[in-house]
Formats: C-alpha cells, structure tokens, sequence
C-alpha cells in the first residue's frame, strides 16, 4: 500500500485549475510545473468521489455567476449597511476539493464570506444586508 492516498482525476483537474488561475500562463512550461506541483503537493485520504456532488457543484457554480452580478448591482443601487454572521451546515462527507467548491460558492458572491470552517462542517459565513426600512 503506497504512503500517499491516490490523486483522482477531479483533485489533479482542480489543483490545475487553481494553479492555471493564479499564474494566468498557459506556456508549455507553465503546464510543466502545474502537473509537478499537482503531484508534488500533499495529499489526505478523503472521502470517496462522488460525482452526483460535483456535478450539483458545477451547476451551483454556472448559476452563481448571474447571482453575483445581480448582487453586486444591488449594492450598488442600495448600500447594504448591516452586517450578520450565521452558520452554514454542509452536506457530511465531504471531499477536500468539494468542501474548497463549496467555500468558493459561498465568497464568490459580493454579499458573502466564508470567516471559519470548522471539523464538523459547518461554515461561518458574514453576510451584508440592506438596512430594513422602518
């Protein structure tokens, strides 16, 4: 049995994705050290893949997109003046790379961030609202 848990193929496509994004250079020997650092970096035995969860994932990410510009309009038009902290349960037995979706989601839209993440999978998230009329 080897002493690193094996690397699937949604880990090694997310850990390129993320590196593609950060050096925003897709030259044959950027494309070199992503995999080299893909394979490189340190890996954790998680929980099995599964791909109905990456797919709900990907879909909550397409739609995320029109979410955010609507919110950023919003705070635009109408300041958003309070802030709340509330906590967010997520779904058990998550991998690492859909636990990292899943905070992405969460901070992709202007209105939220995720603060904490605790061992029990619940997420602190800020969150700013509009100040209700009276």
């Amino acid at each position: 049995m080897s002493r690193y848990p094996k690397l699937g193929v949604l880990e090694i496509g997310l850990r390129l994705l993320i590196w593609f994004l950060l050096t925003g250079d897709l030259s044959w020997a950027n494309i070199a050290i992503g995999v080299a650092v893909t394979l490189l970096l340190p890996r954790q035995p998680s929980a099995p893949v599964q791909w109905r969860d990456w797919g709900r994932v990907l879909q909550e990410i397409v739609l995320a997109i029109p979410q955010a510009y609507r919110e950023a309009f919003e705070m635009i038009l109408k300041p958003h003046t309070v802030e709340a902290v509330v906590h967010k349960q997520a779904l058990p037995n998550r991998s690492a790379g859909l636990v990292f979706l899943d905070i992405f989601l969460i901070t992709f839209t202007p209105k939220t961030i995720v603060l904490n993440c605790d061992a029990q999978g619940t997420y602190e998230v800020h969150v700013v609202k509009p100040r209700e009329e009276v």
